[in-house]
Order: structure tokens, then C-alpha cells, then sequence
């Protein structure tokens, strides 16, 4: 099948096929013409990355799951080295999430203290033109 096919089936588009392809996680033979020919197992093989960059994997983490990713991934038993992976990629997922919940956190301390509370900056105006950055 084109490439066309094999993304219709996914929800996944030819330029991440393409992705895919290129960073080893895809294969496709080349038609005559050039263009790239998927085999029926590109579908589930698709689908199962996609599952896997869903859940907030990398396509590198992804490579770990190579094995796994022609069949029912979620049926598949966990290796000790995809689960590594992916605890690995939670404890990164939690620390962003904690800078940025701390980020957040100062910003909003930040807008207490110069709105003290009434909600809308000390000193700041609407500026006649919604567009502009200077104030009115």
C-alpha cells in the first residue's frame, strides 16, 4: 500500500510516516516509480508507536519497544528494559510538570503582589488599541 493508506488507518500523517521510516521504527520498500510501498503490518506497527508517543514516550524510547511493536503491544508481557523506559520517562514527565507547576506558582504570587488581589496589574491600563504594547 501507498502512503496514503497506512496513514488514513492510523490518524497518523505520510510526513510522520516518513519520520518513522527515518528514525528505524518503519520500513517501506520502494515501487518502481519511487514511491514508498507499506506492507499490511506497517498499520498495527503505526498504531502501536503512536500508542507509545501518546503515552509520552520518544521515538527513542520507542526503539527499546521494537520487539513488541507488531502485535498487541498492550497485550505484550513488560521487559524489565521497557519498563526502565518508561519509569525513566515519568520521572522526567513529573519534574517538568513540577517546574512548571512551580513556574506557575510564582507567577501567580508575583500578580498578587502587584494586584493585591483586584485583578489587574497596579499601574496598568487597557490600551486603546487591544494591539498595541504601549499603554494608554
Amino acid at each position: 500500500m501507498r502512503i496514503g493508506e497506512p496513514a488514513r488507518a492510523t490518524g497518523a500523517s505520510a510526513r510522520a510516516l516518513r519520520h518513522y521510516e527515518q528514525a528505524g521504527l518503519v520500513s517501506s520498500e520502494r515501487a518502481a516509480n519511487g514511491y514508498r510501498v507499506y506492507d499490511e503490518r506497517a498499520v498495527v506497527r503505526v498504531r502501536d508507536i503512536r500508542c507509545l508517543l501518546d503515552a509520552g514516550l520518544t521515538l527513542d524510547d520507542v526503539r527499546v519497544f521494537l520487539p513488541c511493536l507488531d502485535g498487541d503491544l498492550a497485550a505484550a508481557p513488560p521487559s524489565g528494559r521497557g519498563l526502565r523506559v518508561a519509569l525513566d520517562r515519568l520521572a522526567v514527565l513529573d519534574a517538568r510538570i513540577a517546574a512548571q507547576t512551580a513556574a506557575r506558582d510564582r507567577l501567580r504570587e508575583a500578580l498578587r503582589e502587584r494586584t493585591g488581589d483586584r485583578g489587574s496589574p497596579v499601574g496598568c491600563r487597557v490600551a486603546a488599541d487591544p494591539y498595541s504594547c504601549a499603554d494608554a
